[in-house]
């Protein structure tokens, strides 16, 4: 009887500091599968099910494929600035010279294999993120958990992309290949394959360590950082408690939160950027060589203001653009706040 009743109320959690309660979203407790009242989401769907983290990874396909596919242009100016930055000096220049040499499709080289490394990133970026960020939460146990849920945000999000940076790594390779050698090749399957034939398969993973180097910090700054800045947010910005504010308000949240992760992101990984887009240009390239032609100062700063435009507007997108799919498919917003019960749950659906 008495977890029974445990199971229907809020999921709170202690804290150690001071005699409060914490709400730390609804990670810590999975509900007994007898107790329809704090399952259901969305039809039969059960919050922590392998159907909820479907639907997470399918959002992180849309949030992740889609908006990398439309800063190509951005992200084809970046690599060739850190590749040439005698013929690419400033980003103003590097539109015109791009412009002049290869025209308007020029700006779209190498979209296909952006868009599939990406959406297969996202699918395992967001939904192993939830899967590990509740694994953790449950290690962690109810008191530890609301002490220390920066550092579960932070396991939980280099897990995630610890796998997601496998799934990228091949497409990325290709991708920077082709942006930043004109006429390599004529197609997706053409890129792989003359690709393949020049350092062989094992090529495509030549630039992973880098790629971890570059994703893992950034990934790590993107959760954490957003789940905090959104709380921050729902806490000291906005008058009423996140289950009552209005759905577009919620996504206005998500972005804003998303677009000051994204610039953190940004300052924090762009020196294993610099080294992937390095080692995917060159055939036997090596992180000595990179080092050394860059030199420690390049390494940090070659490109970094085009970078944060590009990613801190990309990480706000993808934020609003996941917060969407949920809302749309019967999920809460990310961030700022707890689902208690399946009646809040319905009631939002609703």
């Amino acid at each position: 009887m008495e977890n029974s009743r445990q199971s229907v109320i809020p999921m709170f959690l202690y804290s150690s500091s001071s005699k409060y309660l914490i709400e730390f979203e609804h990670l810590i407790t999975k509900p007994p599968r007898n107790c329809s009242c704090s399952s259901a989401s969305n039809g039969d769907l059960e919050v922590f099910s392998p159907g909820y983290y479907a639907k997470c990874s399918i959002g992180g396909v849309f949030s992740c494929g889609l908006t990398h596919m439309a800063v190509t242009p951005l992200d084809i100016v970046k690599c060739n600035m850190q590749i040439n930055p005698a013929k690419y000096k400033s980003i103003a220049s590097g539109f015109g010279t791009l412009l002049k040499e290869h025209g308007i499709k020029g700006f779209f080289t190498g979209w296909v294999p952006t868009l599939l490394g990406y959406s297969v990133q996202g699918a395992c970026k967001f939904g192993f993120y939830e899967f590990f960020k509740k694994a953790y939460a449950d290690i962690a146990g109810p008191e530890n958990a609301a002490k220390y849920k920066t550092f579960i945000y932070l396991a939980g999000s280099a897990s995630a992309e610890l796998i997601a940076g496998i799934a990228l790594c091949p497409f990325e390779a290709v991708k920077v290949r082709v942006q930043t050698n004109p006429g390599f090749a004529t197609g997706i399957s053409d890129s792989f394959l003359k690709f393949i034939n020049a350092e062989g398969t094992a090529g495509l993973y030549k630039g992973l360590g880098p790629l971890w180097g570059r994703q893992i910090p950034y990934t790590m700054m993107k959760f954490a950082c957003f789940e905090t800045i959104v709380e921050m947010i729902y806490k000291h910005a906005i008058p009423i408690p996140k289950d009552e504010c209005s759905k577009s308000l919620q996504l206005g949240v998500s972005f804003a939160g998303g677009y000051v992760a994204g610039v953190l992101c940004a300052i924090v990984s762009h020196p294993a950027d610099n080294l992937v887009s390095f080692l995917n240009n060159s055939q036997g390239a090596t992180v000595s060589n990179a080092v050394q032609t860059l030199g420690l100062l390049g390494l940090f700063t070659r490109g970094l203001p085009l970078r944060i435009l590009m990613i801190g507007t990309l990480t706000g997108a993808q934020w609003g653009i996941y917060d969407a799919f949920k809302v749309a498919v019967g999920l809460p917003t990310s961030g700022g706040g707890a689902l208690t019960s399946k009646r809040k749950i319905d009631d939002k659906v609703k």
